[in-house]
């Protein structure tokens, strides 16, 4: 059987981001939901009943409805019959499967992108790579009151290495998976920043694709993917199934 594990805190969230003015509704509280799902504040396992979510987004049952079936498509919820949907839960193996996937896509589309790049996409990975060695060096001194900064900054990053790939097809199978990725990464305390030097792979992967060394880039991008990948086996491996509590301590990781 597939080890899974819930968050550290089980008790509901009544955070909920804010619905964007701009968007139908539907698409607003899909964007909504799928931030929360995404962030942890719609937990992994959580029951997402439409009564409750009416008052947490203020918005109606069919909107809401409609957003919670695109939710499914994206694998980010599951349809449980006639009791509705739910957050899809934790599951390492499952996490192996994405991060296959991911490496994949990500690899052939920064070859692709290397070699198509023009002097705005380096323009781009420079900047990119600035922002990404300033967020680094912010969350090794704070912590997890920059996470949400530093997982922006992060998806900016990686986005600039492959920006210049020619397919949008790759772009969004890509985006799917990297927001799969960042639910693991959000649950888990992997981010333990005596373990990693982040600055240094994120610095050592812009310098190789700057050199358009295409070998060396995808090579230290796997390598970089590979090592979360072993950091949340290792933290999934000390919590118990389903409870969120770490094997160790008893305790939910802080």
């Amino acid at each position: 059987m597939s080890d899974t594990f819930a968050p550290a805190n089980n008790a509901l969230s009544d955070r909920a981001t804010p619905l964007r003015d701009s968007a139908t509704l539907t698409e607003a509280a899909y964007e909504a939901l799928r931030i929360d799902i995404i962030r942890g504040a719609r937990a992994p396992g959580e029951r997402l009943r439409i009564e409750r979510l009416k008052q947490l987004y203020e918005v109606g049952p069919t909107p809401l409805r409609e957003a919670l079936q695109r939710l499914s498509a994206d694998g980010l919820v599951v349809a449980n019959g006639n009791r509705g949907f739910s957050v899809v839960t934790l599951d390492i193996a499952e996490f192996d499967d994405i991060n296959i996937a991911r490496t994949a896509v990500e690899t052939e589309a920064l070859r692709l992108s290397i070699a198509n790049g023009d002097d705005a996409w380096e323009a781009g990975i420079v900047s990119a790579a600035y922002r990404m060695e300033k967020a680094d060096a912010e969350l090794a001194a704070s912590g997890s009151e920059t996470l949400d900064r530093w997982e922006e900054t992060n998806d900016a990053f990686h986005h600039a290495m492959v920006a210049a790939c020619g397919s949008n097809w790759l772009l969004r199978i890509r985006k799917n998976l990297h927001d799969q990725c960042e639910r693991y990464r959000r649950a888990s305390v992997y981010l333990r920043r005596g373990d990693r030097n982040l600055r240094s792979e994120h610095k050592a992967i812009a310098e190789a694709v700057l050199a358009r060394d295409t070998e060396r880039a995808c090579a230290l991008t796997q390598a970089h993917y590979a090592r979360t990948a072993s950091n949340l086996a290792e933290d999934f491996a000390t919590r118990t199934p389903s409870s969120g509590k770490d094997s160790r301590t008893g305790t939910g990781a802080q």
